[in-house]
């Protein structure tokens, strides 16, 4: 018999939520992935641990035995990595990441100044790259992990969300929608839109909220597609469109008052950013203290 810490997880999870459709969303697993884990587990017990119905998930006895064991079990996990980013805090040491083009132009700028007050012999080398890239490079062990928009499903990488985001719609000072402040999804597709290129994690966050309200990309009025934040503010700033951006990306011209947000008053444009990294590798110091200065502390005064 060989428990793992990845099926305990998931059994915990599963039983704190209730379902696990509920499980599976906020491990970022897909549904059956989540049950055959769970079943894998009890087939290793020889029990079965949770009982299925209409309405929500109960344990079983055996369940009721293991839960406490599955719960200390991550609170461990936590500990050692909070020991080990104290630990790491004296460290020298060079750590290399890769990041997606709004993090890496917009948020991660404004925290690797207080990252580094905090750790200051540890020197950071970031590319700036797509997520496909960064993918490819974390596989080829050429970065140590990277922080991307949107997750990703790949049997070798793990992704965790560290960050919070949230889109806003942007407009030029003589849109016709400039000066309104709010309005409905419904209302604002009518306009003209320039957006990120397909497959950009800002662009997959729009066109996932929209399809909620089944908007499809189609019924956009897409008038340009470009590869960088700053080109599509730029495009918004000279009148040719609107667009959705990173809140973060936006502060400058919004100060100015040379871009103007609307704010979306039926549709939640909220998003996380997740760090990715090799499953079978063990992270070096450098990197599990960034990650959890990442994941512990209120950013929002640097942002």
């Amino acid at each position: 018999m060989a428990l793992n810490f990845h099926q305990l997880h998931i059994f915990h999870t599963v039983a704190e939520k209730g379902s696990f459709s509920a499980a599976a969303q906020a491990l970022h697993m897909t549904q059956p992935a989540v049950t055959m884990q769970v079943q894998s587990l009890e087939e290793l017990l020889g029990t079965k641990l949770l009982i299925r119905s209409t309405k929500r998930i109960e344990l079983t006895d055996a369940g009721s035995v293991l839960m406490p064991h599955a719960r200390r079990s991550m609170d461990l996990i936590r500990e050692a990595e909070a020991a080990m980013a104290r630990y790491a805090s004296g460290l020298k040491g060079r750590l290399q990441l890769g990041a997606s083009l709004t993090i890496g132009d917009y948020i991660l700028p404004r925290l690797l100044g207080p990252f580094n007050k905090e750790h200051p012999d540890i020197s950071i080398r970031m590319k700036v790259m797509n997520t496909t890239q960064i993918m490819d490079h974390i596989q080829n062990h050429q970065l140590d992990f990277g922080l991307i928009e949107a997750p990703v499903a790949h049997p070798d990488l793990h992704t965790e969300p560290v960050l919070s985001d949230e889109l806003q719609l942007i407009v030029g000072r003589r849109h016709p929608l400039a000066g309104r402040g709010e309005v409905k999804l419904a209302e604002a597709i009518a306009y003209p839109m320039v957006l990120r290129e397909e497959g950009s994690g800002t662009r997959q966050v729009m066109e996932d909220q929209m399809a909620l309200q089944a908007i499809r990309p189609q019924d956009l009025r897409i008038v340009m597609e470009l590869g960088s934040t700053g080109a599509v503010k730029s495009a918004v700033e000279a009148g040719i469109g609107m667009s959705f951006v990173s809140a973060s990306s936006v502060k400058h011209e919004l100060s100015l008052g040379l871009l103007e947000t609307v704010r979306i008053v039926d549709a939640d444009f909220s998003r996380k950013f997740y760090s990715i990294y090799l499953k079978s590798a063990v992270l070096p110091l450098p990197a599990v203290s960034l990650l959890n200065f990442l994941r512990g502390r209120d950013l929002s005064q640097w942002l």
